[in-house]
């Protein structure tokens, strides 16, 4: 069986935290990723389900600011984050390709999945390891979890705000709820 994702369907979110002197009143900034594809590919043993693959691409540039800040604020932050900080313009997809799927019945349809694959990010490969739970429904699937990511394992510039008081950490933390038609 194969799974589409649906963007319209899913939330996908990735969160960056502050640090340094004045990083108490600093922003953490949870961006929403808009414009993904993918699929997940299964495999039936013995009549039960196991994930097989999971691709994904996202637009870099799709990233938008979730947070409740002025229109002067979000221009600000979202054109950081795509010129300097991703650079979009340079390395406009982020791709994940698993290499392995293994998974853990916790109930009818649904599972335990440890997923390990390859993250394609600012011209970097590395590998990347996410945790989810898969449910099978009537209607498709749906895979939640959440992974970190360092900034440094990427070569992704830390941005810093107020000479220096305030930088981000190099850890983001991304959360996803995917859901997925069957085709």
């Amino acid at each position: 069986m194969r799974y589409l994702l649906d963007p319209s369907q899913g939330r996908f979110t990735i969160q960056a935290f502050a640090r340094g002197v004045l990083s108490a009143f600093g922003h953490r900034p949870t961006f929403a990723v808009r414009e993904y594809t993918g699929e997940l590919d299964m495999a039936s043993e013995k009549e039960q389900p196991v994930p097989a693959s999971l691709h994904i691409t996202a637009k870099a540039d799709s990233l938008a600011l979730t947070d409740p800040v002025s229109a002067k604020d979000r221009t600000e932050i979202e054109s950081t984050m795509r010129g300097e900080v991703l650079e979009t313009a340079v390395y406009p997809e982020i791709v994940f390709s698993s290499t392995e799927i293994t998974a853990q019945t916790i109930f009818t349809n649904w599972y335990r999945v440890q997923i390990r694959g390859k993250m394609d990010l600012h011209g970097v490969s590395r590998p990347q390891q996410i945790d989810a739970q898969l449910r099978i429904m009537d209607d498709g699937m749906r895979l939640s979890g959440e992974f970190s990511l360092k900034l440094s394992m990427y070569h992704i510039k830390r941005v810093t705000a107020l000479g220096g008081l305030i930088s981000l950490q190099d850890d983001l933390k991304s959360v996803f709820d995917l859901f997925g038609r069957a085709q």
